[in-house]
């Protein structure tokens, strides 16, 4: 037993590496038992390396590094949209609007617009090709970088966006570090994102740009505890413009700027005190309405290259894609799918899916207004128990998607994200068949560990409240 304590560390990095090597190089999506063997031995090695009080801050830097670039040279094998990214940079490079065209209509032409286009477009399949694309601007930059530099490559296109995602996660460490230290709280929480095997495998590993954006919100956070929320706002902007999630966020700084008591006060009458606290309260008002205003304009343009007659509608086709047409790990959107077939016999996806976005802004609007969101911590907590709303009653849970309220839960007292980011696999089994199926059961399973973990955590705070 002592032998096994000296050398945990050494055993746990070494199977580590072969687990990540075999996802790089070796397993595909469609083997679900063994993406799931592999991905829970890692996790368990992930706590090992976390928990171990001897690894330094630095050393467990330089492990998951390591562990990012297994993956460097190796070609996506777990997710195919990595061809739509280069395609759409190829797109850019050769002079074309990537929002304005669709991959199909190409390759039904017999054109080749593109270095590779049959490659690409049989990569990406018929699904991805037949609708526009919904990556905002700088994630189209990005993809852009990579058809600069490797125009007519696949894995040279793949070596860059991966090059680009390792370096916004370096950022994320660097920025996260750094707020933890601000918020007085353990920096070695950092690792509960960086260490993480979901993190290395769906970001690093599958090209999923959510490290980018993260970047950018994480950042921006940082500053906006350092009261430099104009810079804050750009920063903002910028992570809209990679992923469009950030957006659910903004009626959530409304306390931050309107209702911190961080002004010192003047010994004065009661009419100076008045006056004083209606001109404080109107310089508040003025200063979120400017954070907002910057994070509008600037976002506005960032997309103002791609502008066209059709762009606000395709964009806006697309992305209604994901709220009235597909269904992937839902929660409780498949109960409200079985209530419409019990009682109307058919799938209610068109008006389900109208629905539960609305819920999601009430839910916003209430943590805004009705919850303390006075500190960075009291903000991150709310942007947590939002997002996960809206995850809860969406349509679509792709895995990627959790890297958000993954690196939120890192500067909270909640952690049921990672626990999710465990049992987050098990969408996989969906790839096992052919042609490719959910089995609810699976997605059951992995649900009530979620909730249950969550309603544990939300009690024991609870609990610690009244004490």
């Amino acid at each position: 037993m002592s032998f096994f304590k000296k050398y945990s560390n050494v055993f746990a990095i070494i199977l580590s590496v072969i687990c990540y090597f075999f996802f790089a190089y070796y397993i595909e999506r469609t083997q679900f038992y063994t993406v799931s063997f592999l991905w829970f031995y890692l996790f368990g090695f992930f706590y090992l390396l976390v928990k171990n009080n001897n690894n330094s801050f630095t050393a467990l830097v330089v492990i998951a590094l390591l562990f990012r670039l297994i993956f460097l040279f190796a070609t996506p094998n777990l997710s195919q949209d990595f061809y739509r990214f280069i395609w759409d940079g190829r797109m850019l490079l050769n002079g074309f609007n990537p929002y304005l065209s669709l991959p199909e209509t190409f390759v039904q032409q017999s054109l080749q617009p593109i270095a590779e286009t049959a490659a690409l477009y049989n990569g990406m399949g018929e699904l991805n090709g037949s609708h526009y694309t919904n990556y905002p601007p700088l994630n189209q930059l990005c993809f852009f970088i990579a058809a600069l530099f490797a125009g007519k490559s696949i894995f040279g296109s793949v070596l860059v966006l991966r090059s680009i995602i390792i370096l916004a996660d370096i950022g994320i460490l660097y920025f996260g570090k750094k707020l933890l230290e601000r918020l007085n709280l353990s920096i070695k929480n950092i690792f509960w994102y960086f260490l993480n095997p979901f993190i290395i495998i769906e970001m690093t590993g599958n090209l999923h740009f959510e490290p980018v954006m993260l970047f950018f919100l994480v950042w921006a956070l940082y500053k906006l505890h350092q009261q430099k929320w104009i810079f804050a706002a750009i920063l903002i902007a910028c992570a809209v413009s990679v992923k469009l999630i950030p957006l659910l966020f903004l009626p959530l700084f409304f306390q931050w700027f309107v209702n911190r008591n961080d002004l010192k006060q003047d010994k004065k009458n009661q009419s100076q005190k008045e006056q004083t606290a209606f001109k404080n309260l109107a310089l508040k008002f003025v200063k979120l309405s400017l954070f907002y205003l910057i994070i509008l304009t600037f976002t506005l343009l960032l997309f103002l290259p791609f502008y066209s007659s059709e762009l606000i509608a395709n964009y806006s086709n697309s992305i209604g894609l994901w709220f009235g047409n597909f269904e992937f790990n839902a929660s409780f959107y498949y109960i409200f799918r079985a209530i419409g077939y019990a009682f109307r016999g058919y799938n209610e996806i068109a008006f389900i899916g109208k629905i539960t976005p609305i819920l999601t802004v009430i839910f916003i609007l209430y943590l805004s207004f009705f919850k303390q969101n006075k500190t960075i911590i009291q903000l991150m907590t709310a942007m947590l128990f939002g997002l996960s709303f809206y995850y809860f009653t969406a349509t679509t849970v792709h895995p990627w998607y959790l890297a958000t309220p993954l690196i939120l839960c890192v500067f909270t007292k909640y952690k049921f994200p990672i626990v999710w980011s465990l049992v987050i696999i098990l969408t996989y089994q969906a790839y096992a068949n052919n042609p490719w199926q959910e089995n609810l059961w699976f997605v059951l399973i992995e649900y009530l560990i979620v909730f249950s973990f969550l309603i544990f955590e939300v009690f024991q705070q609870l609990k610690m409240k009244k004490m």
